[in-house]
This record gives C-alpha cells, sequence and structure tokens, in this order.
C-alpha cells in the first residue's frame, strides 16, 4: 500500500493476505473493515499479517473503504455475510446510522469494533484508543503551542464517527476556561484535496494561530498548506497519527506534536481475540467492553526514534 491508495483502490477492496480463494474457501474467513484509505491502516495490515503467520488455519483480509460513507461500509459488511464471513473488525465511519447493519452482522458472525466505536450495536468489544483521553493529550499539547492564548481550528473527516466526536471533546474539556478558544471545525469527507483546501481557505482568512488535524491524512495536508503559505512556524499546528509527511514535520519544526495510537494492535489484536472468542474464550473482554491500547506523544525529542520504529515496522 502506498502513502495515499489511488483511486483503482476505491470501494469495497479486499485485500486477502496470505491465501489463495480456493484455500480459503477451507477456512474461516476473518476481515478488518477500514474506515478509509490511509498509511494508518497500512501498520494495522502489518498486525493482521502477523497474526496470519501465526493462524494459518484462518483466512485473513483487509477491507479498504474507499468512500468514506455509512452507504458504502452496509455494501462491504453485506459482501463478507453473503461469503460467511466468521468475523469482523470494523472501524464504524457512522455508528449512529449504522447499528442495524452492526446488528445483523452480529446476528451471523463474531462482530468487533476498532478505532472507532459503535457501543450501541451488539458489537463484543472495542479495541482501540480512549479517544477522549487522546484529545486531552492532544489539548494538552495546544496549550503549550499557545501558552499565552490564541485561537484554533480543527480539520477531521467527519463528525459521525465516534473516534472524531471523542477527540473534539477531550480538546474541549482540556482548553476549557483557558485563553484558547476554538474557531471552528471543518470536515472534508475524508476528501485529500477537500481537506487541504479547507486548511487553504483558514490560512487565507486569517485569525488563527494553530490548525489541529483529527485524522492521519488530515495533519499532512496541514502541514503541506502551512508550508507553501509561508505559514511555518508562525501558525502552530498539533496533529494525530503517524503518516510520515507528519513526522518529517516534527523533525522540521513545522509540527509541534501528534498524538500517535498503535494501528498494529488493532490489527494484531483484532484478529487473534476474534479467534478466542469463535472458539469459545471470552475472557479477555473486559465488564465494559473496551480494550484500550493507550497512545504516545511524539514530539521534537523522541520522533527520530519513533520514525525509526515505524521504517522498520513498515519494511517487506
Amino acid at each position: 500500500m502506498s502513502r495515499i491508495l489511488a483511486p483503482a483502490f476505491a470501494g469495497a477492496l479486499a485485500v486477502a493476505l496470505f491465501a489463495s480463494p480456493a484455500l480459503a474457501q477451507n477456512k474461516k474467513q476473518l476481515a478488518l473493515v477500514t474506515n478509509a484509505a490511509a498509511d494508518f491502516w497500512t501498520i494495522a495490515k502489518r498486525g493482521v499479517e502477523k497474526a496470519q503467520k501465526q493462524h494459518p488455519d484462518y483466512s485473513m483480509e483487509v477491507v479498504i473503504t474507499g468512500q468514506a460513507t455509512a452507504a458504502e461500509q452496509r455494501r462491504e459488511l453485506d459482501d463478507l455475510l453473503a461469503r460467511g464471513i466468521a468475523g469482523v473488525s470494523v472501524s464504524a465511519i457512522d455508528p449512529k446510522n449504522s447499528t442495524a447493519e452492526f446488528n445483523k452482522v452480529a446476528a451471523k458472525a463474531v462482530l468487533f469494533t476498532t478505532d472507532s466505536d459503535a457501543p450501541q450495536s451488539n458489537r463484543a468489544v472495542y479495541i482501540g484508543t480512549d479517544n477522549i483521553a487522546a484529545g486531552k493529550q492532544a489539548g494538552a499539547e495546544i496549550k503549550k503551542a499557545l501558552p499565552n492564548g490564541g485561537k484554533v481550528m480543527m480539520f477531521v473527516g467527519t463528525m459521525d464517527a465516534d473516534n472524531a466526536r471523542e477527540r473534539v471533546q477531550g480538546i474541549k474539556d482540556t482548553l476549557a476556561g483557558g485563553g484558547i478558544q476554538i474557531l471552528d471545525i471543518r470536515t472534508d469527507g475524508v476528501d485529500f484535496a477537500k481537506a487541504k483546501s479547507n486548511v487553504q481557505d483558514a490560512l487565507a482568512k486569517g485569525g488563527v494561530d494553530c490548525l489541529v488535524g483529527l485524522y492521519s491524512y488530515n495533519t499532512p495536508q496541514i502541514y503541506s498548506a502551512v508550508k507553501e503559505a509561508g505559514k511555518a512556524g508562525s501558525v502552530k499546528v498539533v496533529g494525530f497519527d503517524e503518516d510520515p509527511q507528519t513526522l518529517r514535520g516534527i523533525a522540521d519544526g513545522t509540527i509541534q506534536s501528534t498524538i500517535v495510537q498503535q494501528p498494529f494492535e488493532f490489527g494484531y489484536q483484532s484478529m487473534t481475540d476474534m479467534i478466542k472468542y469463535i472458539n469459545g474464550d471470552k475472557s479477555f473482554i473486559p465488564e465494559n467492553k473496551l480494550i484500550i491500547i493507550p497512545t504516545r506523544v511524539i514530539e521534537k525529542s523522541n520522533v527520530a526514534e519513533f520514525q525509526a520504529s515505524m521504517k522498520q515496522l513498515l519494511a517487506k
């Protein structure tokens, strides 16, 4: 997978990891369904690949959601059900409008959520980030970037997803009562060109001191727009996730910091825990049905070490 997947990959692209279709027919099939096409999911795919090597008696795949809509995700899930899928771990794009579909999946297969939860559905467990806590980490980074206060603009694919809403809530909670004002939250529908134009518009209008990218591809678009506008250093940037361009921006001082998750673990634990569940072991599921994978802050002092670890992880 390249840094940004080509348009030919749009739609319900099922990437079989190791098993041929003929062999897969004799094995229980498990799938990770993403919410977008981005490097974040390439890292998660590495986790699925590790699980596949450990469990060759299963067939595992990653389904890349090219169009970040609930309708597209429903179509992908229906396709998986038609193929007799045994387990699905899904990043919910629009949980409120997908509960019926998720429950349909849960009635026929093991259903987990990852990255973005659907707590009102019949999913067995959520594996991923505590996004309110991650938002609070980002809020603390914004305060460091703007010690004397200022105005903030946030950018994200959609506010329909729980992870986006929770990150915003965590940021708001942390900034409340201080001298930092959130001007707006701009959405782009996971359209990378629109993501960049949203930033360009904000920079052209002026009056903003810090730009915050809430999804993995948002911060690289902020970085590019800020550099092109000659605003590097004068406008602060705080982001999420470990896109290579984001890490380069931290290294060169354009980006203050980024909150990174552990998508490798999202992929790996989704597969290995679904196998446990299928085999009757539910002891790994906490009472609150949340398996939280910790986040960390990457900034100038630790970015080189983190870049090296990402290069090793993504090496084939």
